[in-house]
């Protein structure tokens, strides 16, 4: 073995690059924070919320391919920044009418606008008028589509929308982690530390929450709180406390006993400055790893609330939205519109799972590498 030494970070690092599962698990991860940043410049539908509904090509199989007529807008103008169109996504300039054929001549295009299956409507437009005032040509304002993992029953773009949910996942999770390990953290070293009444009146509160079934508790912050994006967060991060909470105290109790806080106490530094400084730097690695675990817990909630309507509102894209919209495909002929964001949320959240475990074992102090 090398006399080489390394730091307890270093040594973990090592560690946890030798597990493949986790490595696995954290390129998943950093791959969906890549394509949640991304998102609206890759989606092949990159309007807000990607929201393009063509209702005619509803609850399509992945891979449909259709033609497409460009049709201007009346008064569009183009006034979104680039950084506005990563965050919002861009308004469509056109509207996109689905057709099985065209036929130019002269300045005039005659198409058969595609209705259902075996059903058609023919349609004539200017050319010189359709292209007025854009960029366009004659040869631009027809263009194919192909939707990869289908349409929506409002005939949205499934893969655009999947993209674009990946930031609500990992919006929640963030958010409802930092909410979690900010109540946690306090309340489970004011408790360990100072123990005494302290400890029992935090402790009695804990069980009070203990007690209360997660999702039932989400339900009345949600209710109370009203539905929509924000209040989802909140609701999550509330009821994920209680573990972080009797984690941090386990820790606390047994660290605050140790002969480096007796010398703190004795040279005279506050408890705060102790508990800040001296303990909570020690009790980190466990806390990494809950919070790993605790944002897999949070996805499936968020997935969980929305599927039932009291997460996150449509027009915006949610897997658990997106499987609410189309479970009922299931048991006919397009069972993947559901299925696609059921595998994305297993994905994800069996990335954290990996990541987890793997973080578990690699800061562990009695771990060799």
């Amino acid at each position: 073995m090398s006399n080489q030494s390394y730091s307890f970070t270093q040594a973990a690092w090592k560690r946890l690059k030798k597990n493949k599962a986790a490595v696995t698990g954290l390129v998943i991860i950093l791959a969906a924070v890549l394509l949640a940043f991304i998102c609206y410049l890759i989606a092949p539908d990159s309007t807000p919320n990607a929201d393009r509904q063509i209702v005619e090509i509803q609850s399509r199989k992945p891979g449909f391919s259709i033609q497409f007529l460009k049709l201007p807008k009346e008064n569009y103008t183009d006034d979104t920044s680039f950084f506005e169109r990563i965050i919002t996504g861009k308004k469509d300039a056109y509207t996109y009418i689905p057709i099985n054929s065209y036929k130019i001549n002269g300045d005039k295009i005659s198409v058969q606008k595609f209705i259902d299956d075996g059903v058609e409507e023919k349609k004539e437009y200017v050319i010189s008028a359709l292209t007025k005032n854009t960029s366009l040509t004659a040869n631009d304002i027809i263009i194919k589509k192909t939707f990869w993992l289908g349409t929506d029953k409002f005939g949205r773009d499934i893969l655009s929308r999947l993209l674009i949910g990946i930031r609500v996942s990992l919006s929640v999770g963030l958010i409802a982690v930092l909410i979690s390990l900010t109540i946690g953290i306090l309340l489970g070293s004011l408790a360990g530390y100072f123990r005494g009444w302290v400890d029992e009146v935090i402790m009695w509160f804990i069980n009070v929450i203990w007690s209360i079934p997660t999702l039932l508790l989400v339900f009345a912050i949600t209710l109370a709180l009203g539905k929509g994006f924000w209040q989802v967060f909140i609701a999550v991060g509330l009821t994920m406390w209680v573990s972080v909470a009797r984690l941090i105290r386990g820790q606390v109790l047994s660290l605050r006993e140790l002969e480096y806080i007796e010398a703190a106490k004795a040279l005279g530094y506050s408890n705060a400055r102790i508990i800040i400084r001296h303990i909570l730097p020690n009790v980190m690695g466990p806390v990494i790893v809950i919070a790993a675990s605790n944002f897999a817990t949070a996805i499936v909630i968020e997935a969980g609330l929305s599927f039932l309507g009291v997460g996150v509102q449509a027009p915006q894209p949610s897997w658990g939205l997106m499987i609410n919209e189309n479970y009922n495909f299931i048991i006919t002929h397009n069972p993947f519109l559901a299925i696609a964001p059921g595998i994305a949320i297993m994905i994800l959240v069996l990335a954290f799972n990996l990541l987890g475990n793997g973080l578990r074992d690699a800061l562990d102090v009695k771990g060799k590498f």
